[in-house]
């Protein structure tokens, strides 16, 4: 018979009455530990009421009071459990916003890692890996499928589950049919399930973006012996369902991406599902064309999808209806339940570390998804990175060597011209070896690729008569000359002005053009080779949806003859036609403030140059450079990045430099100068306190940084290095766990950062 309490007049009377059992029961509950997207950076825990018990789950985003004012935030449920309450009453869940869960068990394990690794916030790791069209609040509609089906159906429903239906005939999120209906979110859960409830415009997605035509790319008879061996490689672990790193490391013709296609081959066969990944979004529609003309379907994930379609994508690869995915460092996230493998393309490009919070590295992330789910991951490059090249010297990952082009081919044969004799410089920009050159290209029907690293017309625009040079108004920066309208844009900010005509300062009308962009070089290529079709392809050029498939497929389609672009145009493209390629100005980027300038240089030519002699009709290479000794160009011009990296890797480990130890890069921001420098001087010492004597942790810094004002605001920077990483960090982090940071600073963490500037 159940308990029940007799008529007291006095409370303590009553509860001392009670059962213990009952006691016990009062004090435990269902609590959900949540986090959330901003503002506090530790999970919190909230009481589970009863109406809501089977609806929270960890991966599921839930509604909660905060603060005194009890302002209800979106957060994310990482984790339920049973427990006893604690003494100080916890406030309740107020609603639960999605109908089935965002985030898997093991995304939930992911983020929580990259939140440590990376020194992110848990909250905004979690933004980070769900694209915005699956966060947003998503509108349902009653499907095709009820009114096709009839009332038979209908007949089946419960009460509850008919309200929902008459309600969607309106499209709205799942909250606002649970309220007007008056149904639980479990409901409107049960008949997204059934198929019932679907998301507004989910049935038209699949047709927004026109196909384009299919791109002929045939499976060869036979691999090449190292081809075949790196398979093998590949596919031995796979078969056994370990985890394994393989790298590439092949020059650029080798045929990588034929043993991408045939060990995802393997992969499909396997009833799995494979993830590639590429560093830019100009590389993204010739991969898909390759994977499309071997596997048919192709899911894609980069940044220029619109929300919907980037949700449609994600959809169609949870419910595994897709094989493989293609896309840039995001996709490293896509929810494949049946991974078999991951590929990582060009994986040297620094575009896969994340420029903004959380700062993650989609090459170590993948990793941890490889190991975590006992699947290989195969890294590809002909120049792989440093921190890469060191794992395979010290054993723990695999390089497989493809050191020789696929048919025959050999790699072109690369004239470096001396940018400081008089002679090279007499025709303008182009020397009169590299006009030869284009010549001879031309005149064998063969196309040009011309690499300039620089946007714009002119670099800057300088006084001849007192020397003022025109400079952004809220960054350290010149400002960069684009045509047409004489405009000055800041390549920091994005700021637009009209350039004047005389000088600011002296009124002389005396203002020249100095360096040159990738506009200007165009102009003078269209004004040399009279005649000759010409494109350029930049972040300028390629603004509009679909322009870098549409450049690209008129250069496959010889269309364009000479092609003049940035590096976009310097990687992973193949184009037969090509006989000449010319880098322009290949100390670019080599004399920058970064340790890895170098090592970026030689990737950079060596990657352009790949670019020419893949066809029957032979190729050839022309390097500008004022330093043609350096060993990065000498490596890159002899077709030889181990020789560069012979020559780097003994003074990374001299200087205590990845990959021989981990960098933590803070930089403070303010409008105030003075400020700046003191909150940085303020956080350098706090962890040089913190360090005390711990061998071999030294600090840069505080110093301004090499670009000291962006955005009105001024940027100081201090470096943190060791050579430990795990222990470098919970450095950093005790030293900063406590501080207070006053509303006119800001300042971020990157950890291991590839951006120094």
């Amino acid at each position: 018979m159940p308990f029940q309490p007799h008529q007291h007049t006095n409370q303590r009377e009553l509860f001392a009455s009670r059962p213990q059992w009952v006691e016990d029961d009062a004090r435990r509950g269902i609590i959900a530990t949540v986090v959330l997207p901003e503002g506090v950076e530790k999970p919190l825990d909230y009481l589970v009421p009863e109406s809501l018990a089977a609806e929270v789950e960890p991966g599921r985003r839930v509604r909660v009071p905060l603060g005194r004012g009890n302002r209800e935030r979106l957060a994310y449920c990482v984790a339920v459990r049973s427990d006893e309450l604690p003494q100080t009453p916890l406030k309740n869940v107020v609603a639960v916003e999605d109908p089935a869960p965002l985030l898997s068990q093991r995304m939930l394990e992911l983020t929580k890692w990259m939140a440590e690794r990376w020194m992110a916030r848990w909250g905004e790791v979690l933004e980070a890996v769900l694209p915005a069209g699956v966060r947003s609040s998503r509108r349902l509609r009653s499907t095709p499928l009820l009114s096709a089906t009839g009332a038979a159906p209908a007949r089946k429903l419960t009460p509850a589950q008919e309200k929902v239906l008459l309600a969607a005939a309106v499209p709205a999120t799942a909250a606002t049919l649970a309220e007007s209906s008056g149904a639980s979110r479990a409901v409107v859960g049960r008949l997204v399930k059934l198929g019932l409830l679907a998301e507004e415009g989910s049935v038209e997605i699949q047709a927004m973006r026109p196909q384009r035509a299919a791109i002929r790319h045939d499976r060869p008879d036979e691999l090449s012996p190292a081809q075949r061996a790196a398979l093998e490689a590949i596919v031995a672990p796979m078969q056994a369902r370990r985890h394994e790193t393989i790298v590439l490391f092949g020059v650029t013709g080798s045929g990588k991406t034929e043993v991408y296609l045939q060990a995802v081959e393997e992969t499909v066969a396997m009833g799995r599902q494979a993830i590639v990944l590429v560093p830019e979004i100009s590389l993204t529609p010739q991969t898909c064309d390759r994977f499309r003309a071997r596997f048919g379907t192709v899911a894609v994930l980069h940044s220029h999808l619109t929300p919907a379609e980037r949700h449609a994508q994600w959809r169609e690869i949870a419910a595994g209806r897709v094989n493989v995915i293609v896309g840039a460092r995001s996709a490293v996230f896509a929810p494949a339940p049946r991974l078999g493998l991951i590929v990582i393309d060009e994986e040297h490009e620094t575009s896969f570390k994340q420029a903004t919070a959380p700062r993650y590295h989609a090459r170590d992330v993948a990793e941890w998804v490889a190991r975590a789910d006992g699947v290989p991951l195969v890294l590809g490059s002909a120049t792989p990175a440093l921190e890469t090249f060191a794992r395979c010297l010290a054993g723990e990952w695999t390089m497989c060597r493809l050191p020789d082009r696929v048919g025959g081919s050999q790699l072109p044969a690369v004239i470096t011209v001396d940018l400081r004799d008089p002679q090279a410089r007499a025709k303008g920009v182009i020397s009169p070896r590299m006009a030869a050159g284009i010549d001879w290209a031309l005149a064998g029907g063969g196309q040009v690729m011309l690499l300039l690293n620089r946007r714009g017309f002119a670099t800057h625009v300088q006084c001849r008569s007192c020397g003022h040079t025109a400079r952004c108004p809220q960054c350290d920066l010149a400002l960069t000359l684009h045509q047409p309208g004489n405009r000055g844009i800041c390549h920091g900010c994005g700021l637009v002005t009209r350039l004047p005509a005389d000088c600011p300062d002296c009124r002389a009308p005396d203002l020249v053009q100095r360096g040159t962009g990738t506009q200007r070089l165009e102009e003078f290529v269209r004004s040399r080779f009279r005649g000759v079709r010409v494109a350029r392809m930049d972040t300028d050029t390629m603004r509009s949806r679909g322009s870098y498939e549409e450049t690209l497929d008129a250069f496959r389609a010889r269309d364009i003859d000479i092609l003049v672009g940035t590096q976009m145009i310097a990687k992973g493209l193949d184009f037969p036609g090509v006989m000449l390629v010319g880098v322009v100005h290949a100390d670019a980027a080599l004399h920058l403030a970064d340790f890895r300038a170098a090592e970026r240089t030689c990737q950079l030519v060596t990657q352009v140059a790949g670019r020419s002699g893949r066809g029957p009709l032979g190729g050839r290479v022309v390097v500008q450079t004022s330093t043609p000794d350096h060993p990065a160009i000498r490596a890159a011009a002899a077709h030889d990045y181990e020789a560069f990296v012979r020559s780097e890797l003994p003074i990374r480990e001299a200087l205590l430099y990845p990959p021989f130890g981990s960098v933590v890069r803070i930089v403070v921001r303010s409008e105030n100068e003075e400020a700046a420098s003191e909150w940085t001087s303020h956080l350098a010492d706090r962890i040089r306190r913190e360090a005390g004597d711990a061998n071999g942790t030294r600090i840069l810094g505080p110093a301004p940084c090499p670009i000291a004002r962006l955005r009105d605001r001024f940027r100081w920077h201090l470096q943190v290095h060791g050579p430990d990483g795990p222990a470098l960090r919970d450095l950093v982090r005790r030293a900063t766990a406590t501080v207070q940071t006053p509303d006119s600073i800001a300042w971020i963490i990157d950890v291991d950062p590839v951006d120094m500037l």
